[in-house]
């Protein structure tokens, strides 16, 4: 087998969310720079999400992506909220590819789908974007600290993670933030228990990203016809600080690759934006 070569040769990635969006940006960039990948996505449905979630077909998409790009793959369907099924991803994944470098805590939800109710979206938001990092983490983590030789995780938060614009009252808004916010504190939790074995822990923080959880129905008519009970029933306060829309997922994915490289290895506990200035303005 050829020698793989690149900023990240030799390092095999964990990343959750894979099938699209920002997981595929990641997994892609990354096989190009000479990582393997463990790829898991839920490729389901989830009811209370009111945009499509990730098919096998778009998986199976990136498996390819991967593979053009000289990367080994081992892909999973597994629900990051399902702790043993995400560990039993994580360690057929491990087995398959010798082990896990790096962890991209990447899986989460945005817009609820309007028939759940305030609480039920509030839930949601907590047990995907808050609980399924955790799961991801602490089934990595251990294997990482065992292997020996240290490694990488980041965590996608979200500009909403360090700010509350466009706070509305909503279960979901409540629930999305609030999500995002507890993953800063564990990102700082993690960082301390993890850097006696060389782990380091940081956090990327974008704004809107052109990918489905943006780019859907649900959210257009959010800023054509905001929902009763969303404060003065204006459009949320979305607007970045430099002039651009949508930051593209490469723009996050370059963010990544540099936190995971060698090129950032006394970087740990940060919070970093990729946001425009979103929370700058």
């Amino acid at each position: 087998m050829t020698e793989r070569t690149g900023r990240q040769a030799g390092k095999v990635v964990l990343i959750t969310g894979a099938a699209r969006g920002q997981g595929r940006s990641h997994a892609l960039r990354l096989a190009s720079e000479g990582a393997d990948v463990i790829a898991v996505d839920i490729c389901a449905p989830l009811d209370g999400v009111a945009y499509p979630m990730a098919t096998r077909e778009d998986l199976d998409e990136t498996v390819a992506g991967i593979r053009e790009r000289g990367g080994r793959v081992s892909a999973h369907v597994a629900d990051v909220r399902d702790a043993d099924a995400l560990g039993k991803a994580v360690t057929a994944g491990v087995e398959e590819l010798g082990g896990v470098d790096v962890v991209l805590a990447n899986a989460g939800i945005g817009m609820a789908s309007p028939h759940v109710s305030a609480a039920q979206a509030f839930r949601d938001q907590l047990d995907v974007n808050t609980v399924g990092v955790w799961n991801t983490v602490q089934a990595a983590a251990p294997i990482m600290i065992a292997q020996g030789r240290g490694g990488a995780v980041v965590v996608t938060s979200s500009s909403m993670g360090l700010s509350g614009r466009g706070g509305d009252g909503s279960g979901q808004m409540d629930g999305y933030i609030a999500s995002k916010h507890a993953l800063v504190g564990l990102v700082r939790g993690w960082a301390h228990w993890l850097a006696p074995h060389s782990i380091r822990v940081n956090s990327v923080h974008p704004s809107g990203v052109a990918t489905t959880m943006v780019l859907n129905d649900a959210v257009a008519a959010l800023f054509t016809d905001p929902p009763a009970g969303s404060g003065t029933g204006q459009v949320p306060d979305v607007g970045n600080l430099l002039p651009v829309g949508l930051l593209e997922p490469g723009d996050i994915t370059a963010a990544v690759s540099w936190l995971i490289s060698d090129e950032a290895r006394y970087v740990t506990g940060v919070a970093l934006p990729v946001d425009a200035g979103f929370t700058v303005r």
